[in-house]
């Protein structure tokens, strides 16, 4: 996920860090890794083939998605079997698990940690109607009757 600043830096959520234009290019993995995820949680299961299909034209090269595959194996989000030279990638993580993750780390590098801040935000600046803030009270108002039990 990216956050443009007033100034028009481009800053990674997870790290809170403006980015340089080598870091910008693993953003775009960032990017393409959602795309990615989403087509895996869609299909539950996919070849290499499969996976380029998934893509608009033009298409990334196959050592792109290994190399995103990699990234995304080695951070516990997905595994594959061997079928001979052949590899089935399937998800690891669920949807929810893995936007929760990010999250997390918008709420923890750009408002201190701190949720009342993250919700403050987010209340003010996306133009929330009475009714959807009424609905949001509504979803708060659940949630603290769950933790009073």
């Amino acid at each position: 996920m990216i956050f443009r600043s007033e100034k028009t830096e481009t800053v990674d959520i997870d790290s809170g860090e403006v980015l340089n234009d080598e870091e910008l290019k693993h953003l775009v993995y960032k990017v393409t890794e959602e795309k990615l995820m989403e087509y895996l949680w869609q299909k539950e299961k996919a070849f290499m083939k499969d996976l380029l299909e998934a893509y608009p034209d033009p298409k990334p090269a196959t050592t792109t998605v290994a190399t995103l595959l990699k990234r995304m194996i080695d951070k516990g989000f997905v595994a594959y079997r061997e079928y001979g030279n052949s590899r089935e990638y399937y998800p690891l993580v669920s949807k929810d698990d893995y936007f929760t993750k990010h999250v997390k780390g918008l709420i923890k590098n750009f408002f201190n940690n701190s949720v009342g801040q993250f919700a403050s935000f987010f209340t003010q600046q996306s133009e929330m109607s009475k009714e959807e803030l009424e609905e949001l009270k509504k979803i708060i108002d659940a949630q603290l009757q769950q933790k009073q039990q």
